[in-house]
């Protein structure tokens, strides 16, 4: 069967077999680069930058460095700081 034959097969699916079909897609490709998906129910550690001073510290410095680069720095109510 040829591309053009499945795309208006492809079309009539409903929105779950279409997202189902992207998984089974997005899967067969990565296998072909040799790319393997995480495990189920493995736990992956994740950097973050809570409860680092270090971060914190960067992240200050690179703050001021804007602010005297003529960058507003604003603060909203979560206190995320955005550049403006």
């Amino acid at each position: 069967m040829i591309l053009t034959e499945l795309l208006p097969m492809l079309r009539d699916l409903s929105r779950h077999d279409k997202l189902r079909l992207l998984q089974f897609l997005v899967a067969e490709m990565a296998k072909e680069e040799g790319l393997t998906s995480p495990e189920n129910g493995a736990v992956y550690r994740v950097w973050s930058p809570y409860n680092s001073p270090e971060a914190a510290h960067k992240l200050t410095k690179l703050l001021e460095e804007q602010k005297h680069n003529g960058w507003h720095v604003s603060m909203p109510m979560n206190n995320t700081p955005i550049l403006l």
